[in-house]
């Protein structure tokens, strides 16, 4: 069981040794300069980033809880969504 702490923050990171060990997963050894290398090229390191950051922002709003609508704001949002054009002219009489 893990052991509850109050976060303020999630860091999160690859290090040169897990690259080593997705490297072995596919078949293929890196060593410690070759992971180095491969992190710092042509800015993977920032892409990887970049992922991890996105992954971590969609994770939060698919688990945060969305605030309940009444019926009345439902449907004035679903008269919104109507366009101009089929929203009949009122007739002058």
């Amino acid at each position: 069981m893990w052991e509850k702490k109050k976060r303020e923050r999630v860091v999160a990171e690859i290090t040169v040794a897990h690259l080593s060990e997705f490297a072995k997963v596919l078949g293929r050894s890196l060593s410690y300069e070759e992971s180095v290398s491969f992190l710092n090229e042509e800015g993977r390191a920032y892409e990887m980033w970049k992922h991890m950051m996105h992954a971590g922002e969609e994770y939060i709003q698919s688990k945060l809880p969305r605030p309940r609508t009444s019926v009345l704001n439902r449907n004035v949002c679903a008269q919104a969504r109507v366009s101009p054009a089929a929203t009949p002219a009122p007739m002058i009489n």
